[in-house]
Formats: C-alpha cells, sequence, structure tokens
C-alpha cells in the first residue's frame, strides 16, 4: 500500500499522478536543461501540478528525490548476478563490467547520476539535509554490493581486495562513460578490455 506523506491511502488518480511525476522527474534529470538546475519546482512545473500536490504525495524536495531513487531502484537495477555463474573469475568480472558500463547509458542511469551531483556530496550535510534521499542512495549502494557479491560468491578471492574493487569500480566506470561522451580518439572498448584485465590480475 502506497501512501501520501501526509499518512493518507492513494487512491488509483492518486497513484497515477504520483508515478506522473516520478516519471516526470526522471525525464527532467536524464536530460536537464542548460541553465536551468532541475529542482522540485522544475518537475512541478513539467508535470503540470502545483506545489501543494508535491507536498501532499512527497512532503517535499527531499521526498520527492527518494521517491525518485527508490522507484528507479525498484523497477530497473543496473547490475544483477546472472542466474547461472561460470567458473572462470575473468569472464564473471566483464560481465560484471559489460553490465555495468551498459546500464551507464540508461536514463535511469543518467537521472540517478545527475541527481546525485545535485545533492550535498558531503555525507553529513546530505543525512542532515536530505535524510530520506541519503537513506534511498544507502540502498542503492547495499543492492550494488548484493549485485557484486553474488557474481563473484564462491571464488577463492581476497575479502579486502574484492571490497576495494567494489568501491572504486563504479567511479571508474562512470568516468570511463564521462568520456565516451567527450570527443575522443581512445579506443574505449580497448580500456575495459584493459580495466578487466587489470582487475583480474589484482584479485588472482
Amino acid at each position: 500500500m502506497v501512501v501520501s506523506a501526509k499518512g493518507t491511502r492513494l487512491n488509483r488518480r492518486g497513484m497515477q499522478t504520483r508515478l506522473h511525476m516520478i516519471d516526470v522527474a526522471i525525464r527532467c534529470l536524464a536530460a536537464p536543461r542548460e541553465g536551468e538546475q532541475v529542482s522540485a519546482n522544475l518537475v512541478a512545473r513539467e508535470a503540470g501540478v502545483t506545489w501543494g500536490t508535491v507536498q501532499h504525495q512527497f512532503g517535499d524536495a527531499d521526498g520527492l528525490w527518494a521517491a525518485v531513487l527508490e522507484h528507479i531502484l525498484d523497477e530497473w537495477q543496473p547490475v544483477k548476478a546472472p542466474a547461472e555463474q561460470s567458473e572462470s573469475l575473468e569472464e564473471r568480472v566483464e560481465t560484471i563490467v559489460t553490465r555495468f558500463w551498459r546500464s551507464l547509458g540508461a536514463p535511469q542511469a543518467r537521472a540517478v547520476g545527475n541527481l546525485r551531483q545535485l545533492l550535498p556530496g558531503n555525507r553529513t550535510d546530505l543525512e542532515a539535509s536530505f535524510p530520506r534521499s541519503a537513506s534511498a542512495i544507502a540502498a542503492w549502494d547495499r543492492a550494488w554490493t548484493d549485485a557484486y557479491e553474488g557474481a563473484l560468491a564462491d571464488l577463492a578471492v581476497d575479502e579486502v581486495k574484492l571490497r576495494r574493487v567494489r568501491i572504486f569500480l563504479p567511479g571508474a566506470l562512470r568516468g570511463m562513460r564521462a568520456e565516451s561522451e567527450l570527443t575522443t580518439y581512445f579506443d574505449l572498448d580497448e580500456g575495459r578490455r584493459g580495466m578487466v584485465d587489470a582487475i583480474v590480475a589484482y584479485l588472482r
């Protein structure tokens, strides 16, 4: 059961309004306008609703952003542990890197990335000013950890090294994705291949 920020149960129309606002927010975040920062007010305007509707549905901007993150995580996860596991460390690492890389081009991933740039970068400030969004981001990190650990489960790999790769891999791939969107003469496929080789050599 989904309830409004006021604690009331949403009827069918209320749910349609809520999902519409979340969809508009994702669209705005995935392709932000030049010269105008994405905000809860912008989302309300683009969705054709009043600020009162935002308050009723989500409470405030923090509630809206948290709902966006939760919705994307529920409907679309960037990386899932494959159903059938190979015995090869190389193949498992390549699967993780390839799936994560492909997911970064999706609108959902761009929306999450741009939203995280809008929110405070300092963890203490984020948790103080946007506690619900901070909780949703923590859930994203847990989902990534579960998928990553699930993909490499049952391999005899040092746990410290596994943790270090889990931490740096998302940022490294986002950096390469950002590079791919610029004019470049680098072969990024070769770069990803080198990343896989380096990770495998480190874990082994």
